[in-house]
Formats: C-alpha cells, sequence, structure tokens
C-alpha cells in the first residue's frame, strides 16, 4: 500500500515534511510526494498520485485570510469531492486557514496538529478501519482538542 502527500508552496510551513514524519511514526507505509503551487492544483496532485499507484492521498493546503482565498477553498474542495468520487479512493483534506488564529504560534500549533492527526485517519482508514468506527460519535476534532459526544 502507498500514501499519496500532496502540499503547496502556498503554505507557510512545510506541511509535507509534518505528514512524512508522522507516517513513518505510525507505520511503514511506503508513500509518493508531490509539491504543487497553490490550494487549486491540489485536486489534480491528488487524481495524479492515485492514477499512479496511491491508495489514499492527504492533501495539505493553506488558505489566506481574504474572501478570495475563501472562493479558492471552496474550488479546491469541490475539485478534492470530485477525485474521490470518479476514483472511489479517499482524499484526507488538510487545509489550515490563516484566520483560524491571531497568532503565529498558535496557528502552528493547530497546523501540526491537523496534519498529524489526519495522517492517522489515512493510515487507520488504509489499515485498521475499525478503530474509525470506534471513534464514531466522539467529537474528534483536527487541530483543536477534541469536543466530546453529546451524552443522552
Amino acid at each position: 500500500m502507498k500514501v499519496g502527500i500532496a502540499d503547496t508552496t502556498f503554505a507557510r510551513i512545510d506541511m509535507g515534511r509534518i505528514a512524512i514524519d508522522e507516517l513513518r511514526k505510525l507505520s511503514g507505509l511506503k508513500y509518493e510526494r508531490y509539491t504543487v503551487p497553490g490550494i487549486k492544483d491540489l485536486p489534480v496532485a491528488a487524481k495524479k498520485l492515485l492514477d499512479s499507484g496511491c491508495d489514499i492521498v492527504i492533501t495539505l493546503g493553506w488558505v489566506g485570510r481574504t474572501q478570495k482565498d475563501l472562493v479558492s477553498y471552496l474550488a479546491m474542495s469541490v475539485g478534492l469531492i470530485t477525485v474521490q468520487i470518479l476514483t472511489g479512493k479517499h482524499v484526507i483534506d488538510v487545509t489550515v486557514h490563516e484566520d483560524e488564529a491571531d497568532d503565529e504560534k498558535k496557528l502552528l500549533e493547530v497546523a501540526e496538529n491537523r496534519i498529524r492527526e489526519h495522517v492517522r485517519n489515512a493510515v487507520d482508514l488504509l489499515l485498521n478501519p475499525k478503530r474509525l468506527q470506534k471513534l464514531a460519535g466522539t467529537g474528534q476534532r483536527q487541530g483543536y482538542p477534541d469536543v466530546g459526544p453529546i451524552l443522552k
């Protein structure tokens, strides 16, 4: 099995390096990395990685604070959904939005946590889907503390 990792030069941190580090900690899965300029390039990167034999792709994007950036994110998201429908394979979207934190230290913390937790999700989808079933309805969050379930 092989994991595709697509990242961008627009990101303010090396998201691909963090994802690869976490993947190596969690498993011996092979990976292929493909770096593109920006988030609107991620759908074709994901498709190329899936076509080259990857079983799942993790896309790593960084979105600015403007309305234009948010529209670009929406376009990218629709593209990634389309890739999943066309290929029947998962594309795990790991996106960090600049407006999630006011200071860079907090933004870095959110980004690293989100990347590492989504790499775990990708590995579980491939190797341990029962773990995800056990977490269903438990209020998991990537990038922030889990919120927990609403109890009856």
